[in-house]
């Protein structure tokens, strides 16, 4: 497998479900965010954008400046504490519990066989599901820099479409046993459906 990071992105308001830290939300006995980050375990390094006491073992951990603002800022915050010669990094919401490392893998393996800046899973629609995702590096920073520079208010607020707007993306459709990996957990109903597919 190729060498690669990981920045999983943690510090959202889960407003639909009254603002609880929903990556420490447990589904079967264990935290959404420790599955994400178990998925990721042969990632390295590994940052943890959010808030984390306390903080998981062998991972970095960081926020977003400011706090609460949003998924491109949090992107920008996590890529601030990669190694200077990473080129591969997995960008991942803190909120699926379904990854798994075979899921990381196929991604991996999609992006490093074409020319993409990107490979992300799509849903049975043929929505992307960009934060279950490997990016190259280079590109991302690219992006990050060319949207910081055309925003009054930088990367703060900024869609991930107006990051990612730009990149090439190779859409990648699960075809893997088990449940779809993208699956993220938005409502407490989430966290039903996800605790009847996990094992």
């Amino acid at each position: 497998m190729e060498t690669y990071a990981a920045v999983v992105l943690a510090g959202g308001a889960a407003r639909r479900m009254g603002g609880v830290d929903k990556p420490a939300r447990r589904v079967r006995g264990r935290s959404m965010r420790d599955r994400v980050l178990a998925a990721v375990a042969d990632a390295a390094p590994r940052v943890l954008v959010g808030p984390a006491d306390p903080a998981p073992p062998g991972v970095r951990v960081t926020r977003e400046e400011p706090a609460g603002a949003g998924p491109v800022a949090a992107t920008a915050a996590g890529l601030a504490l990669l190694d200077p010669d990473t080129a591969l990094v997995a960008l991942l919401a803190a909120d699926l519990p379904l990854l798994t490392r075979e899921a990381v893998a196929v991604l991996l393996h999609e992006l490093t066989s074409t020319g993409a800046d990107g490979a992300c899973y799509v849903d049975e629609e043929g929505r992307r599901q960009t934060l279950c995702g490997v990016w190259r590096v280079p590109a991302l920073r690219g992006a990050l820099a060319g949207l910081a520079s055309g925003r009054a208010g930088g990367l703060a607020g900024a869609p991930v479409r107006a990051l990612l707007g730009g990149l090439t993306v190779r859409e990648v459709a699960w075809v893997g046993a088990g449940p779809p990996p993208w699956f993220d957990c938005d409502t407490d109903q989430d966290v039903r459906r996800a605790e009847e597919w996990v094992r």
